[in-house]
């Protein structure tokens, strides 16, 4: 199995509701022991350069783990940020010798 970062991005005015929470939570628990790290939620962002556009911003990130790209980016497909006009950039983990 290949590890996947998901890098979930929202569109820059996105404030979440009050059943933000619950939702993402149901999704997690969905994605089984594909999820190998939960990550962390991002409480505020800055950024150099061409990172996605300034209509967007990165929220969180998680790591997952599946057979290929396709079956990772099926994981991904559900995710609460789809709903709200977001998205997730998906990225197989490069492993480093000694890490």
């Amino acid at each position: 199995m290949t590890k996947y970062v998901f890098s979930f991005r929202v569109p820059a005015d996105y404030a979440p509701d009050a059943g933000a929470t619950a939702e993402w939570q149901a999704w997690f628990g969905g994605l089984g022991s594909a999820l190998v790290d939960i990550g962390n939620a991002v409480t505020d962002h800055a950024s150099l350069g061409e990172v996605g556009g300034a209509d967007s911003r990165m929220i969180a990130y998680s790591v997952v783990a599946a057979e290929d790209m396709d079956a990772a980016l099926a994981l991904a497909k559900d995710c609460p940020v789809m709903r709200v006009g977001g998205g997730v950039e998906v990225g197989p983990v490069m492993e480093v010798a000694g890490s």
